[in-house]
């Protein structure tokens, strides 16, 4: 088998070898596949020799070295009719190594195609992958003349075809939609139901299983964190480490190698495909403010040796150096015209890969020009002109740590944000903290403070209280400190201020009394989430309490501490569980929960409506006082189904609702509102006792609600119940009567 193989190798490279090279095309840059033959196209507008070199099909050894014949428009190109896809190849760079202009060409470094579809083999560090001497007293002004193809990467050709099958493209509305956030690996690598040898990867979420479960669960939308190709930081591989999250990219239209079971880059749309078939959109985490190639002492492993001045922002001044609003070591020059041209192209993922909207990284870089952040700024106008991209799901993590660098509010419209406002403030007010009433009451009607602007709509507000980027719902409430110590940098990363309590232990606890309340108070703040206006964003494992030990920067954690433990539910997990997917329901089922108007608590006149009133225990309507007294824990929303729905004047048609916030620790009684056509509440959700059955109170009952909890009651009239109060309690029925199995 073995000398048939090499014989298949040996003829390939045969025909590789002194093959013809033809001017080909300056588009589409990089290769392509025509059916014939390869067209191979890199931009570069300082370089002034470009190589391409083939390799073997593992990428070991280089068989032919050949210079593309023609400069186009900034563009070096050339096509070879003889190759084919599974080709191997990559580039050497010819033209000035001069750091103080910003040029960083050395062709004794094989350099990655910034547009390669496909990856081959892995990274290994080693001092041959920097441009300069790492010894010499001219650090990065020196030159290194070691070859260094035997550690890098390469890229492959692929045909892209694929049979997408019958599935339409899915239009989950803004309104309705709820973002889960998962790691391809991390979801399936211990999950008992999907094959040893598919578990985290691609392969591992094709299982029907796996979108199954997150439509069961409510789920619309899985968000991914990045799956672009990206590098293990070398500090970490000498740690024994790896970079998990991923947020470290080296090539923006490559999926990464690690994720993939199969030598085929398809892979991941046979996963696409599957969550579609679910009903369950696809949206990326994707990397575009920096590269994996760090700051002037780093590594040359693709950019840096193609067109360093071109692809990279530098000091004006001394073009040494690199400007580092991402905190990395550099920052992608997105005012290039092809830089934003590659990162546009990139997003064509959205129509080759059918991906339904990307998750946009330090976002703040991307709309920032030479004189600071500019919401009309190049790229965030492409996306808004672009039929494509206007299309889509953009979603902005609108800080960065450049000057002015934090945003949230002020991308243009269209732009959804994460709103870490809605973390800090929901968090606080649950932890009993004094004085965040009036916060908290901003954010659970979708920041209007910060949003309700040139026609914005509620869903631009993502609310989470957890993301891969800090504690876990369950290490929320179960520890007072960060407890890093497992990433090698004596407990120093991460965040200390977390707005987190253990409630009276630090970690996992046998004290009855401590473990019930932190079940409550992962409810609550799941219920805050779930059931307040603007776009809900839960973390996998959240559902069933998923820990990772006091660990909130787990970024290099490739192991148990990160990868979901389905087989360690408890009882108090799988109750959570169910409890999520009742939230879900619950919110699903009752549209004044995700309406597309901003309350703001005035009257209507003309419907003599008032679209929210916020409620003292007493009953009355709060007032001055109340919202300024620091020790209020204790109010009512009331959403009036009444208020109108849209832009047309007229009354809506939604079920009242009343959702009742109690942080302070002790009961308090609350008076239940008369309220214009109907006669009593009936009881929905208590964060307190979520198995309670429903509960119909009259006008005037004295609900007690319980200390740290959370209730929803909906309007009923008299005896009966409105039509949409008896919708809304169908749903929820049915998601008791079936619990979700595992």
């Amino acid at each position: 088998m073995n000398k048939v193989k090499d014989k298949r190798l040996a003829l390939a490279a045969a025909s590789l070898r002194h093959a013809p090279v033809l001017e080909g095309k300056p588009f589409p840059l990089g290769a392509t596949w025509d059916g014939l033959g390869v067209n191979f196209a890199l931009f570069s507008a300082h370089a002034t020799k470009v190589e391409l070199c083939l390799f073997d099909d593992g990428g070991k050894k280089e068989i032919e070295r050949i210079e593309l014949p023609e400069y186009t428009d900034e563009v070096w190109h050339g096509y070879m009719p003889t190759a084919r896809p599974s080709t191997v190849y990559a580039y050497r760079i010819h033209g000035p190594y001069e750091p103080d202009a910003g040029h960083r060409f050395n062709p004794n470094k094989l350099v990655i195609d910034p547009y390669a579809k496909q990856l081959v083999g892995a990274l290994r560090w080693g001092p041959e992958l920097f441009g300069y001497e790492l010894s010499h007293p001219d650090k990065d002004k020196s030159f290194d003349s070691r070859d260094s193809a035997h550690l890098m990467q390469k890229c492959r050709v692929i045909d892209p075809a694929f049979t997408w099958g019958h599935a339409a493209k899915l239009e989950v509305s803004w309104d309705r939609t709820i973002f889960y956030e998962m790691h391809v690996k991390g979801f399936t690598r211990s999950h008992p139901l999907v094959p040893e040898g598919d578990r985290g990867t691609f392969a591992g979420l094709c299982h029907p299983h796996i979108p199954a479960y997150l439509r069961a669960l409510g789920i619309t939308s899985a968000e991914f964190l990045p799956i672009h190709a990206f590098v293990d930081d070398s500090h970490l591989v000498e740690k024994g480490l790896r970079n998990y999250w991923g947020y470290n990219s080296l090539a923006f239209f490559a999926p990464e190698p690690r994720y993939l079971k199969t030598l085929f880059a398809n892979e991941f749309k046979e996963a696409v495909n599957q969550f579609h078939a679910h009903g369950i959109e696809v949206i990326l985490d994707v990397v575009y403010n920096h590269t994996a190639e760090g700051n002037e002492l780093g590594p040359t492993l693709s950019f840096k040796g193609i067109d360093n001045a071109s692809y990279y922002r530098l000091l004006p001044d001394q073009k040494r150096y690199y400007i580092n609003d991402t905190g990395t070591g550099n920052t992608v020059n997105l005012s290039h015209p092809r830089v934003l041209q590659m990162v546009a192209d990139s997003l064509r993922w959205a129509t080759e890969m059918r991906v339904d909207g990307f998750r946009f990284d330090l976002a703040t870089i991307l709309a920032r020009e030479p004189y600071g952040f500019d919401e009309g700024g190049g790229f965030l106008d492409a996306c808004r002109q672009d039929p494509i991209l206007s299309s889509v799901k953009l979603i902005a993590e609108p800080w960065d740590v450049g000057p002015g660098g934090y945003q949230v509010g002020r991308f243009p419209p269209g732009w959804a944000e994460w709103n870490d406002k809605f973390r800090d403030d929901v968090r606080r007010f649950w932890k009993g903290d004094e004085g965040m009433t009036p916060e908290f009451a901003r954010r659970i009607t979708a920041s209007g403070d910060l949003f309700n602007k040139r026609g914005r709509r509620p869903w631009s507000s993502v609310n989470f209280v957890t993301a891969h980027d800090g504690f876990t719902l369950n290490d929320v409430v179960s520890y007072n400190d960060k407890h890093n110590e497992a990433n090698g940098e004596d407990n120093r990363d991460g965040h200390s201020d977390n707005h987190s309590w253990n409630h009276g232990a630090e970690g996992p606890t046998d004290d009855p009394e401590i473990i019930e309340l932190r079940e409550q108070q992962k409810r609550n703040l799941l219920a805050t989430t779930l059931l307040s206006h603007g776009t809900p964003m839960i973390l996998a494992g959240d559902e069933f309490g998923h820990t990772q030990g006091g660990n909130n920067n787990a970024y290099a954690q490739d192991n148990n501490t990160t990868w979901l433990n389905w087989l360690g539910n408890s009882a108090e997990g799988r109750a959570l569980r169910e409890f999520v997917r009742k939230l879900i329901a619950t919110r699903q089922a009752f549209p004044i929960l995700h309406r597309s108007r901003f309350v703001i608590g005035n009257v209507n006149e003309e419907l003599d409506v008032k679209d929210v009133s916020w409620l003292a225990p007493n009953g009355r309507e709060m007032r001055t006082a109340d919202w300024d007294n620091p020790a209020t824990r204790c109010f009512g929303m009331l959403l009036d189904g009444r208020a109108q729905e849209t832009g047309a004047k007229r009354q809506g048609s939604d079920a009242t609702l009343l959702l009742i916030y109690n942080a302070h620790h002790d009961l308090v009684e609350f008076v239940l509102p008369e309220v214009p056509q109907g006669r009593a509440w009936a009881g929905l959700i208590d964060t307190h006792a979520p198995d309670v059955t429903l509960t119909v109170y009259p006008f005037g009952h004295r609900l007690k609600a319980a200390g740290r909890s959370m209730l929803v009651l909906g309007l009923a009239t008299g005896e009966t119940m409105t039509r949409r109060l008896r919708q809304g309690l169908g749903a929820i029925m049915d998601i008791a009567e079936f619990p979700l199995q595992v």
